[in-house]
Formats: structure tokens, C-alpha cells, sequence
């Protein structure tokens, strides 16, 4: 099972001087238990392809065809795939709308029919998955910190448990450490076989933590592939809004010179290699 986008396009102010095209033919497909990054400058057409992804948006041209069921105005079961698909905003604020951190999580529950007998342990399994103590579910989500409303956020999505997880720039606003957690957190939810959809500007953390890349510039994907092969072509081809990170470029001069070493961001990727290239050496001295 996967979300197939074809051809996809997408223009605002449709009929207006100010017309914008935000998407221009982008394909993709996403499998269950993937990660995929979604990564681009700010105006590449990111959030637009999130919003298709749970049929907030329908297609104006293309198509998105989610778990085999095409998202057209027509389609009777929008509603039951916004349930495969969730969708954590850019500003977790923008989905808060309950006075305590519970009634946030129990609210999709209890859209989608759970009894109130049940409520009470689906709160508290979606809070431990996220790293929620019990302590805070009486608290006012606006009074969190910022990691804490993201937690928050994703436990009110995955409470519902979806197959496929959609963020939208997940690390704005945090530090490295919360940004740190959170990338675990999605590792351990990811591992339960729920696909993670990360849209981000975050290069480096796109590239410490995917499967596969989507580049998007000015609304046209002009790259998907593996984190190497974006870290390739991205050396090669600059896109405006994206900084390669510095162990990438240090990676690549070092290939320059002969050694063999991965275009990865992760620091234990390149100690390892350069200690396998020391490794060869001293057996060639001997």
C-alpha cells in the first residue's frame, strides 16, 4: 500500500492577475514504513504537496491516489483517508483548540467513534509514545514549550493511529536537543510501521534521517533518491534555500582526493570509514 502522486499541479488566485503556481507536475510515491523528506526553500511548493497528501487539498491537475483510492471531489471516503493520513502543521497553536493537553489527544478518538471506556487509555498510550507525562495532561497546550506542543500535536494525530504521518516543518522552532528528540521520537514511530512524511528546509536533518529525498524547487521536483544520491546531486546542482551541511562538503572534498567515503551528514558514517581507510593503510605498510 503507498500515496501515489502523479503529475500533480497546483495554482492559487486562479483567474487573477496574482495567479501562482505552486505545484508544477510533481510525481512521487510514498510506501508504508518509509521516510521520505520533502525538502525545498521557503515557496518551493512544500506545504501544498503536504496538504494534498491528507486530502485537505483536492487535485486541480495530476492525481493522489492514497492506500489505491483516488482523492477527487467526488470521492465518498475523504474523511477515511484523513484517518490514514495525519497531518502535524508547521505551528502546532494552528491545531490546538482544547483547554487541556487530554481533551486535545481524545478529540480525534472520539470523532472517530471511541467510546468514552476507552478514551482514558488511548490518551495515555498516544502520551507515553511521544514522551508525554501523565502530569501534563491536565495542563493548557498553549502553555507548553515548544517541544512539548510538538509532542503534543503528534500524539493528537497518532492517537487515531495512522499509516502514514505527514509534518510540516517539524524542527522549526526548536533547539538542537528538542530537535534531537524529536527525531528520535519519529524514528520509534516510524519503526512501528507507520510511514513518516517530514517537509522541511532542513537539509541536514533530511539527510541524517531519511530513506529518500523529494527536492522541490519553484514547485517542480528536480530530484528523488537516496540520501547519496540527493547528497550528489545537490553538490552538483545548488538549489536556492538549501545548505548542504558542512560534513557533506567535507565528505565530497575528501572523495576528490581518493577515498572512498559516504555523502552523509552523521558524523559516526564518516568517523567509521576514515578509521576503515586508516585500517587499510596500516595493512598495506605491513
Amino acid at each position: 500500500m503507498s500515496i501515489k502522486i502523479e503529475n500533480l499541479a497546483c495554482a492559487y488566485n486562479i483567474g487573477t492577475p496574482s495567479v501562482y503556481a505552486a505545484l508544477r507536475g510533481v510525481s512521487v510515491t510514498i510506501e508504508r514504513g518509509e521516510w521520505l523528506s520533502v525538502v525545498g526553500h521557503t515557496g518551493s511548493g512544500k506545504s501544498t504537496l503536504a496538504q494534498h497528501l491528507n486530502a485537505l487539498l483536492i487535485p486541480q491537475s495530476g492525481s493522489v491516489e492514497i492506500d489505491g483510492v483516488s482523492v477527487t471531489p467526488k470521492t465518498k471516503s475523504l474523511r477515511n483517508l484523513r484517518k490514514k493520513v495525519g497531518l502535524v502543521f508547521q505551528y502546532p497553536e494552528m491545531q490546538f483548540f482544547s483547554e487541556s493537553v487530554r481533551e486535545e489527544i481524545e478529540f480525534a478518538p472520539l470523532n472517530w467513534g471511541a467510546g468514552k471506556d476507552e478514551l482514558d487509555d488511548i490518551v495515555k498510550d498516544a502520551a507515553a509514545s511521544v514522551g508525554l507525562g501523565e502530569e501534563l495532561l491536565a495542563a493548557n497546550p498553549f502553555s507548553l514549550s515548544g517541544g512539548q506542543k510538538r509532542r503534543v500535536a503528534v500524539a493528537s494525530v497518532i492517537a487515531v493511529k495512522p499509516d502514514y504521518l505527514v509534518l510540516d516543518e517539524p524542527t522549526a522552532g526548536l533547539d538542537a536537543a528538542g530537535i534531537r528528540e524529536l527525531m528520535a521520537l519519529l524514528g520509534r514511530i516510524r519503526a512501528s510501521g507507520v510511514a513518516v512524511v517530514q517537509v522541511t528546509h532542513d537539509l541536514q536533518s533530511a539527510l541524517e534521517h531519511s530513506d529518500r529525498l523529494l527536492v522541490l524547487e519553484e514547485g517542480v521536483s528536480v530530484s528523488e533518491g537516496t540520501i547519496e544520491e540527493t547528497a550528489e546531486f545537490l553538490l552538483k546542482n545548488p538549489v536556492r534555500g538549501l545548505v548542504i551541511p558542512p560534513l557533506v562538503r567535507f565528505a565530497a572534498g575528501l572523495r576528490d582526493k581518493g577515498l572512498n567515503l559516504p555523502l552523509t551528514s552523521e558524523v559516526g558514517a564518516i568517523v567509521k570509514a576514515l578509521e576503515e581507510y586508516r585500517g587499510t593503510l596500516n595493512n598495506e605498510t605491513v
